[in-house]
């Protein structure tokens, strides 16, 4: 016995062919393969005013098929999902998140389609979507810097960092504000992705390690390794290390993917902070609330769980990144 299913395009343009050279709906249903009344009924609901065109019959069914979907998402579900997305999570982020927490579950596709359809509506919903330049790779250039005296290179790291099988090895850099005013001093945990930031007044090597050490002192226990850049600011390298205890070594010269957390968390950073952003209109609340609201995001490479979660877990269980 054979079951009603969605019939495909391709189909509908045999139907239509088929019926164009004269066969009977019981005879284009045994050449399709399908149940007889899947084709009565084909006919009866996707014929327009000028009898029945495959193009239009498929997009009449689509349609049809999505206005059901969405009669399926409850309000309330709608509501849990924008008060994510005003949170500045993004849709597969919120999708994850519902999967894991057994609520109704909501592909990040239709949410994505949801938040495009408030924005047709005049809504401001995609506002909180996290939209990021291309970034331009550098090609040929030549370290201009001059060696930071005493600095262990990356290359003498030991390899269960990069297994990230621990919390407690960070990524370091700053983030220069419009103008070259002010700084932000950037952290993140490359396990847990825990975001770490604070503002500078000045990206002088005093400021940016006696920020750094105040930042990470509250979490002693987990600072096993530090790496930054090349840059100045980290002159004072070997102060950081002795007051943290930790080793703090030095990425090869333009090669920002050996920061690659850091440098993805930049990214988000920018999502609140942009380049155009004069930095001295920035406050610690302004601070505090990006960096609350950056790790109490479920991420993907966490099994949707959030940096706080994972960081602050007391049975740690190492995540595959």
């Amino acid at each position: 016995m054979r079951h009603y299913t969605q019939l495909t395009r391709e189909q509908r343009y045999q139907i239509y062919a088929l019926k164009k050279a004269g066969h009977s709906q019981p005879q284009i249903a045994e050449l399709l393969g399908v149940h007889k009344s899947t084709i009565n009924r084909e006919l009866k609901r996707n014929c327009g005013q000028r009898g029945y065109r495959p193009k239009q019959a498929h997009q009449l069914a689509e349609q049809r098929n999505q206005s059901k979907h969405c009669q399926r998402i409850k309000t309330e579900t709608w509501d849990l999902i924008e008060s994510r997305l005003c949170l500045d999570w993004s849709p597969e982020q919120i999708a994850g998140w519902l999967r894991r927490t057994e609520r109704p579950t909501v592909s990040h596709e239709r949410i994505y389609q949801y938040i495009l359809t408030d924005k047709k509506a005049g809504g401001v919903l995609y506002q909180h979507l996290r939209c990021q330049k291309q970034r331009k790779k550098r090609y040929g250039a030549r370290d201009r810097r001059g060696q930071l005296p005493g600095r262990q290179s990356i290359e003498d790291r030991p390899a269960i960092v990069d297994q990230r099988s621990r919390r407690g090895d960070w990524e370091l850099d700053t983030i220069i504000g419009k103008g070259h005013k002010q700084a932000i001093v950037s952290l993140t945990d490359r396990t847990a992705r825990l975001a770490l930031f604070a503002k500078v007044e000045q990206k002088t090597a005093e400021q940016v390690s006696t920020t750094i050490i105040q930042l990470l002192s509250p979490h002693a226990d987990k600072v096993l390794t530090l790496t930054s850049d090349n840059g100045k600011e980290f002159a004072r390298h070997e102060e950081m290390s002795k007051a943290l205890e930790a080793e703090f070594y030095f990425a090869h010269p333009y090669s920002s993917w050996e920061r690659g957390t850091n440098e993805n968390m930049n990214g988000l950073i920018r999502q609140y902070f942009p380049k155009h952003c004069d930095f001295r209109t920035v406050t610690d609340e302004d601070i505090q609330i990006a960096m609350e609201r950056l790790n109490n995001r479920p991420r993907k490479c966490l099994g949707y769980r959030t940096p706080n979660e994972v960081f602050f877990s007391k049975s740690f269980v190492a995540l595959t990144s």
